[in-house]
């Protein structure tokens, strides 16, 4: 059962790179998470998703000996490490494609999608040069990468942009993966659609679950927990298959609290922790900072901020969330089956919402929680985490 830490390296390293980082992994030792969720972390040249080595860690964020540290320093933790593997494009200053471009009759150019002679950007995005998933040399690459860096001690792989690649180049892939590293934790960033037959199709272990991350903020912005019930509805279906990975805020998104409020942000991280699923916590989630999601150049900006060089430097109002967050993973890790876990409804209206989460398929069979949330009168929202016996866990009142 995992339970991550995310984080954007290029962002929260605020200039001391990896070094940085693993600075603050007794931190996350102490929120009581499983695993580091790493973004982009190898040789670009702005944002992390372009591509330009993927055999060299990023200059900004140090070397590969700094790299090598984390990990060692992580896995002393009892933390896993999963990476950002950005395998559908790369970016345009890559050497195969800079070789494509001055050099055509070296072949490199059949490692990308043209059209009428020119690049297939990725989404129309200016330096993001989409790769040929059909060409036996991007097979070949993507495969390497993924096991040069299990090799060096990774433990897993988020495929970003795994939407838009065609679900049969994974089943190319991940069989050799697989094959050394059976253990390995492998998910795709799947923004909607089928994501059970997403699942099957590919191989992969999980998908990124943006249906229920947008129920969570947008039941609580509008007082409207039907949305919520909904969705969970449908989460249970996937529960059955596969534990989905869950969020509330991510590097792509505005941030849970800015969407909100603080308060909601508790309940939001309610629900995130006692639902089926792998939940990942966006660094800052915890401490409840705030970030603007912005369709601007720069417009991420807001959403990776730089994580402080010591605990004395985080803000005084957050801690109350940290704890919160801290008692729910406690209570998460304490139970396994949460993981596969589905819900049902005992109680619902616009602004009060009590569910049933039950253990399902021999993982924690009889199990159960009962999760009480109330968005209260004249904005007193409160929430109860309770055991199947009535005994309270988990208590918010601001």
């Amino acid at each position: 059962m995992s339970v991550a830490w995310a984080v954007y390296p290029l962002g929260f390293a605020g200039g001391e790179g990896l070094a940085r980082v693993a600075s603050w992994l007794d931190y996350a030792a102490e929120l009581g998470v499983s695993a580091l969720a790493l973004g982009p972390v190898f040789a670009s040249t702005s944002h992390g998703y372009d591509t330009v080595d993927h055999f060299a860690i990023d200059p900004r964020l140090g070397t590969e000996a700094d790299f090598d540290a984390l990990v060692l320093a992580a896995h002393e933790r009892g933390l896993k490490v999963y990476l950002d593997g950005v395998f559908n494009h790369v970016g345009e200053q890559h050497p195969l494609f800079r070789q494509a471009i001055e050099d055509p009759p070296s072949g490199a150019g059949s490692f990308f999608r043209w059209t009428d002679g020119h690049p297939y950007l990725f989404e129309g995005s200016p330096g993001l040069v989409t790769l040929d998933h059909e060409a036996p040399g991007v097979v070949s690459l993507v495969t390497d990468t993924m096991l040069h860096w299990l090799g060096r001690g990774a433990d897993g792989w988020r495929l970003d942009a795994a939407y838009a690649v065609p679900r049969g180049f994974w089943r190319s892939v991940l069989p050799t993966v697989r094959l050394e590293y059976p253990g390995a934790f492998i998910w795709g960033e799947v923004l909607h659609g089928d994501y059970a037959g997403f699942v099957r199709e590919t191989g992969v272990d999980s998908v990124t679950q943006y249906e229920l991350w947008k129920a969570i903020w947008s039941a609580l912005k509008d007082a409207n927990f039907w949305e919520l019930s909904w969705a969970l509805k449908r989460h249970g279906a996937m529960v059955e298959s596969f534990a989905p990975v869950t969020f509330v805020s991510n590097h792509d998104v505005t941030r849970i609290a800015t969407q909100v409020g603080p308060t909601g942000a508790a309940l939001a991280a309610i629900v995130l922790l006692t639902v089926g699923g792998s939940p990942h916590i966006y660094y800052g989630d915890e401490q409840a900072f705030v970030g603007l999601k912005e369709e601007r150049p720069g417009g991420d900006d807001a959403v990776r901020p730089a994580f402080p060089g010591s605990r004395s430097e985080l803000w005084d109002g957050g801690w109350w969330l940290f704890e919160l967050y801290r008692r729910l993973v406690a209570l998460r890790r304490a139970r396994p089956w949460l993981e596969r876990a589905l819900t049902t409804d005992i109680e619902l209206d616009n602004t009060r919402y009590v569910y049933r989460t039950e253990g399902s398929g021999g993982a924690g069979e009889g199990e159960a929680l009962v999760v009480e949330l109330d968005l209260g009168d004249e904005d007193r929202p409160y929430a109860i985490v309770s055991d199947d016996d009535g005994s309270e866990l988990v208590v918010f009142r601001p």
